[in-house]
Formats: structure tokens, sequence, C-alpha cells
């Protein structure tokens, strides 16, 4: 009697946990988490990214986010240590923290991927001859990174590749490789664009944030040029004042023709030379608000119509070269981008952005492999 007590029970129990289980499994097809990955997620640049990043007002449509931590040069203990540090933030948004080191992994189902493989940066070549063995491992890199998004992530994922060094072309490499639409990468001018907002702030002694619509123009961190003919300024203590929404053209208040055309560009130039000097990395907390900036503006929380610089491959636009990557001012809406058509781009301009170009071109030509052998790739697989 006891036995068959036993046996019932125990009948009982496992109907029980199958009813559970199938519960859970049902819980969990509810959950739709956007997934976000960020690559080199050791660079101190993700640590102060992350507690922004998983916000409403950056994800604004997302329910839930899962973020996944790629570093395939990267060690694990120390990866982990993000994860961990992560979950500890309690954040609303965060459903699960998934950390990666092999690269045929990456990208899977991705909505957002932030490049952050600005490792080169820190790193000054002392000799020309080092520079194709640079590009060599850029092509490799941001090539195997191109094939596995166009294979693996969503057809309307959002790609950002970091300001850094080379910026543009690291970008270029990722676009060529890439099978997704073009319009879904661009490179992030926005560190640069603030800098220049920074130095005209400064001139004329009001907050960064109330200087607006500055253009990047060309190859980011290289050959850029920095163009006014759109910058706003707001509250500016002059002779005419005006509520809050009032503004004036930059180029109507800054007189000093040789301040503009020399010394604002020497400021924007060394800024970043000084920031890596004095903290001896990178600018990380800028690179990291500039990803936010472009983020919210893609997604739908820009002030309609403020001007932003990106980079991107500008077939069509500015009767500009569509093979390699450039710097101009576009405006985001209903989550697109599109190019500013009321711009001036002068001879003097277009000259200097076709240069630029063209020196992106002979970049892309050194890339070879070391000792003239193949490289290995991963093995893409195409996602079902």
């Amino acid at each position: 009697m006891a036995e068959e007590l036993m046996l019932s029970i125990a009948a009982e129990n496992l109907v029980t946990k199958l009813e559970l289980i199938e519960e859970e499994q049902h819980h969990a097809s509810l959950i739709h988490p956007q997934h976000v990955w960020i690559s080199s997620a050791l660079n101190p640049t993700c640590n102060l990214l992350i507690p922004s990043l998983l916000s409403a007002e950056v994800l604004p449509q997302a329910s839930t986010v899962s973020l996944h931590l790629l570093d395939v040069d990267g060690n694990e203990e120390e990866l982990q240590s993000v994860k961990m540090e992560t979950e500890d933030l309690a954040l609303p948004l965060l459903h699960k923290v998934t950390i990666h080191t092999d690269l045929k992994d990456a990208f899977q189902d991705a909505d957002i991927i932030l490049l952050l493989d600005d490792g080169w940066s820190r790193e000054e070549p002392s000799k020309d001859e080092e520079e194709p063995l640079n590009i060599n491992a850029i092509a490799d890199l941001y090539t195997q990174y191109g094939e596995l998004i166009g294979a693996k992530a969503k057809a309307e994922v959002k790609v950002i590749v970091s300001s850094g060094s080379l910026v543009n072309l690291r970008c270029s490499f990722l676009l060529n490789a890439c099978s997704t639409d073009k319009s879904r990468i661009v490179a992030m001018a926005t560190q640069l664009e603030n800098k220049a907002r920074a130095a005209i702030a400064n001139k004329l002694k009001v907050r960064t944030s109330e200087v607006t619509d500055v253009i990047v123009w060309g190859d980011v961190g290289e050959s850029f040029d920095l163009d006014l003919q759109r910058a706003k300024v707001f509250n500016y203590d002059g002779p005419v004042k005006g509520p809050p929404f009032f503004f004036q053209p930059v180029l109507e208040i800054i007189y000093d023709n040789e301040w503009l055309e020399t010394t604002f560009l020497d400021i924007v130039h060394s800024q970043q030379a000084a920031v890596v000097s004095k903290t001896c990395r990178g600018a990380d907390m800028s690179t990291a608000n500039g990803i936010l900036t472009l983020l919210k503006a893609w997604n739908g929380a820009s002030i309609p119509n403020q001007v932003y610089s990106v980079g991107v491959l500008c077939t069509g636009h500015y009767d500009l070269p569509g093979d390699v990557v450039l710097s101009v001012p576009v405006t985001f809406a209903d989550g697109l981008w599109s190019a500013v058509p009321d711009v001036t781009v002068g001879d003097d301009l277009k000259q200097k952005l076709l240069l630029s170009a063209s020196e992106l071109r002979k970049k892309m030509s050194k890339q070879e492999s070391p000792g003239g052998e193949e490289t290995d790739r991963v093995s893409v697989e195409q996602k079902p």
C-alpha cells in the first residue's frame, strides 16, 4: 500500500513538474528582447556606455534588452567581471548578459551593433612600413564583421562604428563585405562634432549644448573639414536676445576670420591629443557620449531637423563618390537618416572631399596578407 502511494505521489509530481516547465517555456516565448552587441567589450568605453545605453531614452522601442559582450582577444574572467557588474546595476531593461570570445558566434539576431575596436588608435606607428600591416589587421577583422553581420544580424540592424583611428576606413571595409542595407551602417563623427561645438561655445561664452548644427565633412580624424554654414547658437549674450528657442547663426556673431580659419581648426585638432596625453588612454567618455547621442537620434529622440555628422556611403549625395565612407550632414526621422539637401558644397570643399576619398582608396588598396599568405577566416553560416 505504501509503495502504491509513493508511486502515485511521484506521478503527480512529474505531471506538476512538466506543467511548470511548459509554463516557463510559454513565458519565455513571450519575451522578445532587443539584441545589443558590443565588440571589444573590455574597452573602457564599454563600462561608461552600458549604464546609459540600457535606458528607455536611448532604446525607446525595447521592452527588454539582451546584451552581448564580444571580445575575441579578451580574457574570459575579465568579461565575466563586466557581466557581473552589469547585472549588479539592476537596470530595468536588462533581460540577460552573455559573453562571447569566439568570433563565429558574433551578431546573431542583432538589432544594434556597437563596434568599439579602436585599439589601433592607442599605438602610434613609428614607420610608414608598419602601416600596411595595421591596415591588413583592420581589413581582416572588419571584413569578417561585415560577412557575419550580413549572415546573422536582423535586416533592420543599426551598426555604429565608433570614433577612433581610421574610423572611415574601418567602416568602408565593413560596408564592402556586408550584404545588409548599406544605410544601416554608419561611422560616428559625433565625438569630433562635439569638440567643435565646445570650441565655439568657449569662444562665445555659452554652454556646449547651446551650439548646434556644426558639420564635419570628410575623413573623421584624418583629413576632416569643419563647416559652420548652418551652425546655430542659443542664449548668446549679445545685442539681440530672445526666448530660449531663439537662435542666431554662428557666422553672424563671430567676425574673427583668423580665428575661424586657423585657430578654430587648431583647437579641435589638438583636443584629442591633449586628452590622450593627460590620461594615457583614449577619449572614452566622449566616445561613449557620442555613441549615445547618435543612437538617440537614430531611434527618434532627436530634435526635428537637427543636423548630425555621420560617416556613410555617399551614393547620390553631394556628387561625391559612393565607394568609400565620408562624413556628411544628415537628419534623422522614423529610424532613417537622410542627407541634408540645402547645404553648399563649394569647389574648395569638394576638392578636399575628393582628395579624402582618393586617400581612403589608397589605404584600402594597401591591404594584403602578411607575407602574401591567406589569413584564416571564421566560417559564416547563414541565419535560418
